[in-house]
């Protein structure tokens, strides 16, 4: 591949949140971007935990038992899974959470660990970008009209799709050099970060005002009088 920047958008399933206590990786979903726009390269490997999957992971993203039994364990794919990544930047959302994952088991297989410096947390930078909001994966479908209706579970290849047009947004939506290349050509309309707008949502959101709420206020409002600033023509 000629020069430029390469990233892996990532996300792994497990059987658990802490390796240290007998957790392992149960699925691995990546997606390639090239100067971030999608190459259509992909990695999915779903993998044998030697293990029983708790119930309350098995409701997060369905992989049972008897489905993941005769999938290769993580060492049979270990080697493909390290050179699919290279050494491009891990795009990851919650980023601690994967690859404390990762390298336990590279660890376990005395394999090079990935290091820190790899992983771009999306989760970060969506807390940054709106401090006090939500931040969670849905939330930013959400504010940015992104397509999540197939993410009845969590799968780790859906999950890389989405989370590359979510940190596409992150990061100055789908031309994220697009004011380094425009400025490049004589008379081109940039705009500053100040003068960035949201777009619209594509559906309304519904009112959270109840009938009883909106009438309560209507006879605070009555209570009031007729000698209010705001009922006084201007």
């Amino acid at each position: 591949m000629k020069a430029g920047l390469r990233e892996i958008v990532l996300d792994t399933e497990t059987t658990g949140f802490e390796p240290s206590e007998g957790d392992r990786i149960v699925e691995i979903g990546a997606v390639e971007l090239f100067n971030h726009v999608p190459t259509g390269r992909t990695y999915h490997q779903y993998i044998n935990p030697q293990r029983t999957m708790p119930e309350d992971a098995f409701k997060v993203h369905g992989l049972g038992d008897d489905f993941l039994r005769d999938k290769p364990v993580f060492a049979a794919v270990a080697q493909a899974f390290v050179a699919f990544i290279g050494d491009a930047h891990l795009v990851i959302h919650n980023a601690a959470f994967d690859m404390k994952f990762l390298n336990a088991e590279l660890g376990w297989l005395n394999m090079p660990q990935i290091p820190w410096e790899r992983a771009i947390d999306t989760l970060a930078i969506a807390r940054r970008r709106f401090p006090g909001s939500p931040a969670s994966l849905d939330s930013l479908c959400r504010r940015f009209g992104i397509d999540n209706s197939a993410r009845t579970l969590h799968g780790a290849l859906l999950d890389s799709e989405i989370l590359a047009e979510v940190y596409l947004e992150l990061i100055g939506g789908r031309q994220p050099d697009f004011m380094l290349s425009a400025a490049t050509t004589p008379g081109a309309d940039i705009r500053t970060e100040g003068e960035w707008r949201p777009r619209p949502r594509p559906v309304a959101l519904s009112s959270r005002l109840t009938e009883e709420e909106a009438a309560a206020h209507a006879a605070f409002v009555a209570g009031l009088g007729g000698d209010v600033f705001w009922s006084k023509p201007v």
